[in-house]
């Protein structure tokens, strides 16, 4: 059964899911428990894994199913409530575990797909679903009688260990973060409140990617091209003999970094900071409510803010530890930004523009600072980083190292779109281990950004093993043409499998404890970890050679990459804690507090400035009307959790360093100590005793040459 809190971050971000997706049959269960329908998404794939067979389903199978599976669900949660038993592990806490089984079958390949390959159908069936779930999870979690046997087993936990004591522990928790201490008022109007922010987060996410997909800039004229390569400029294309360019879900677009156009980037710009600020699709109005409803909602569990609420079961538990960390890191991080910006005024003056430094500036400019200062041009990289033998090369060949598993292309097992690929892995003794299905490019029916998530969950109690699946926006290549990725596209394609290994390596017997169910700021430690790897000389000097030559990178260019890693740092840090800022101003408000915004684009301004991170030439990377993350998704109040994992794994990766690097044994150790343990001991507890001491900053302070 998914926790409640995992359950709100499927209705947008995903990142994992803990459940399986595999029919079981539960001794207890009655033949009104069984689905009353041949839908092919509510019985046991024979596909290999328990993967889903996409030649079988249908569009229109998923309302009809997740509606029959929160009919089941409900069904035996109140059997579980209604019985005269005394509360034991089995009959209760075992027995909500089991009794999801169909609602996460279903939701692990629904919520992949609405965020992977939607359409008007999927939508509808979205927003239909949404106020659904929320009041289903509602009628669990505050149901008066299934918490009193809930708290019954966890008053009576000494007689529990292991697993069985840890899913105790999780439920009951998750029972009182919901709200079952409340009373049977102020239930009624936090099952409102649930419900509201349900239709809403849905909006937003809909409303968005409607905004990505209007916001889209047609060039006539070819030249406004120029500074882009020619396979660059035929991915962008169309029959008729215009170009395209998309807009991704990020501030900055990458071909600003490439074309020499002035008001060609400025436009790309203004479109993207502007694609959801009033006109058609805009979402302010959307994210106020949205902020003031969990505002309120905090205030009614008895938390000043939602941030607080939202922390509890984190790694740094209090909004106070937050924003100490960002503290400590603020000052150098601005003053290496101005450092940057004085370099990038000087080659601007250089180049005969008057005027300002701009936002749409940086990126190109600073591409001509990195040239200048370290001789590196991303068209020199590029023709090394081609995507498959990244994907083979790369990334498996660093996991084959150091974990001993291995990969087999699958062809016969069904996508739901051509561009994606399927791998069986096998484990370190050749024994089948799991799926990985890999989607890579960009499409209209994709949302922006890149996640792993799971469609079925490693579980001992199930007998299942993982089905995983990456998934990125890379810039598709014509066709015939290779496709060809920067390094900063190399990093998330080793940051996304670092997810996977997560989940890969899973090795609970309950799902709701399994993988990459952890908390927010320990979820994106393990992908953050393995980006450790892409500049490994052994790794990159076996997956980065030239597209048509086949020629190794050159030692001289490594080096200049090596060296230019900590370029543009002050930027980088600054756009991406300004959004972790902006997150946490959004949520540590009171009621009171979030009443009085209004205007978004004052209050983003407002709270920037206050915490020392606005800077009109480093906008934030994330303008809270686009950003996905915090009012589309799980991440509110989590958005610190990149820099806070960032911290662990540039500890991490010393570790590696210290003790000769890229070596099986300690592989096998991180593996045994960290990507297998999922979500079934304290964190802190589990970093230092694999590390042996508790994580220090020092290292990614380093890293990002703020020293």
């Amino acid at each position: 059964m998914r926790k409640i809190i995992i359950s709100a971050s499927l209705l947008g971000l995903m990142m994992s899911c803990n459940t399986p997706k595999t029919m079981v049959k539960n001794e207890s269960t009655t033949t009104q428990q069984l689905p009353q329908t041949d839908n092919t998404l509510l019985v046991e794939s024979k596909l290999p894994y328990g993967a889903p067979d996409f030649k079988q389903i249908k569009d229109e199978d998923y309302l009809p199913a997740m509606r029959e599976a929160m009919r089941l669900q409900t069904t035996r949660v109140n059997e579980i409530a209604a019985q005269s038993e005394e509360p034991t592990f089995e009959n209760t806490v075992l027995a909500l575990e089991k009794s999801g089984k169909e609602m996460d079958q279903v939701g692990n390949v629904f919520y992949a797909m609405t965020s992977a390959h939607t359409n008007d159908v999927l939508k509808d069936a979205q927003e239909k679903l949404a106020p659904l779930s929320s009041e289903h999870y509602d009628n669990i979690y505050l149901n008066d009688a299934l918490f009193k046997r809930v708290k019954t087993v966890y008053e009576n936990r000494n007689q529990l260990q292991g697993e069985d004591l840890k899913l105790t522990e999780e439920y009951y928790k998750s029972f009182i973060q919901a709200g079952a201490n409340l009373t049977e008022a102020q239930k009624t109007e936090l099952k409102a409140m649930n419900s509201q922010l349900a239709e809403l987060q849905t909006s937003f996410n809909q409303t968005l990617l409607k905004a990505n997909n209007a916001s889209k800039i047609i060039i006539k004229d070819k030249s406004k091209l120029k500074g882009l390569s020619e396979n660059e400029m035929e991915a962008l294309k169309n029959e008729d003999g215009t170009y395209t360019i998309s807009i991704l879900n990020t501030t900055q677009q990458p071909l600003l970094s490439s074309l020499e156009n002035r008001e060609l980037r400025q436009q790309i710009f203004e479109t993207s900071w502007n694609r959801t600020n009033g006109g058609a699709h805009n979402t302010n109005d959307l994210i106020v409510r949205i902020a003031q409803l969990r505002a309120q909602k905090a205030a009614l569990l008895g938390f000043d803010n939602y941030a607080q609420w939202s922390l509890v079961n984190t790694m740094v538990k209090t909004p106070e530890t937050v924003n100490e960390f960002f503290a400590g890191m603020i000052p150098a991080t601005r003053e290496k930004g101005a450092a940057e910006a004085a370099d990038i005024v000087a080659m601007m003056e250089k180049d005969g523009i008057k005027g300002d430094l701009q936002p749409w500036d940086w990126s190109y400019y600073a591409e001509k600072v990195r040239k200048a200062k370290y001789d590196l041009d991303e068209s020199q990289i590029k023709p090394y980083f081609e995507i498959n033998r990244v994907l083979e090369d790369g990334v498996f060949y660093a996991a084959t190292k150091l974990y001993g598993i291995t990969f087999k292309e699958r062809k016969d097992i069904p996508t739901y779109h051509p561009d994606v690929v399927v791998y069986e892995v096998f484990d370190k003794d050749g024994s089948p281990l799991a799926l990985f299905y890999g989607d890579y490019f960009a499409r209209e029916s994709k949302r922006g950004g890149a996640w792993m998530s799971n469609f079925v969950t490693q579980s001992h109690l199930y007998d299942t093993k993982p089905v995983i699946y990456n998934v990125c926006n890379y810039q598709k290549p014509a066709a015939g043409q290779p496709a060809l990725i920067s390094y900063d596209d190399v990093e998330t394609m080793f940051h996304e499998f670092g997810h996977a290994l997560h989940g890969l390596f899973a090795d609970q017997k309950y799902p709701t404890l399994s993988g990459t169910a952890v908390a927010r700021d320990f979820v994106e430690y393990p992908s953050q970890a393995n980006e450790h790897w892409a500049l490994e000389q052994e790794v990159l000097s076996n997956y980065a050679r030239h597209y048509k030559t086949g020629e190794t990178i050159p030692q001289e260019l490594i080096r200049k990459i090596k060296n230019a890693s900590t370029f543009n740092q002050g930027f980088s840090l600054t756009e991406v804690m300004g959004a972790a800022d902006l997150d946490m101003n959004w949520h540590d408000k009171s009621v009171a507090e979030a009443n009085q915004i209004s205007d978004p684009n004052a209050f983003e301004k407002s709270a920037l400035t206050k915490d020392n991170l606005w800077d009109a030439h480093i906008p934030p990377r994330y303008r809270s009307s686009y950003f996905a993350h915090i009012f589309g998704g799980g991440y509110a109040a989590g958005y610190y959790s990149y820099l806070w994992t960032e911290m662990l794994a540039a500890d991490t990766g010393a570790w590696f360093d210290e003790n000769g690097g890229l070596k099986r044994e300690l592989g096998d150790r991180y593996r045994e100590m960290i990507l297998s343990k999922g979500n079934t001991m304290d964190y802190k507890e589990m970093y230092k005793a694999f590390r042996g001491e508790d994580p220090s900053p020092e290292h990614m302070i380093q890293a990002r040459g703020l020293k």
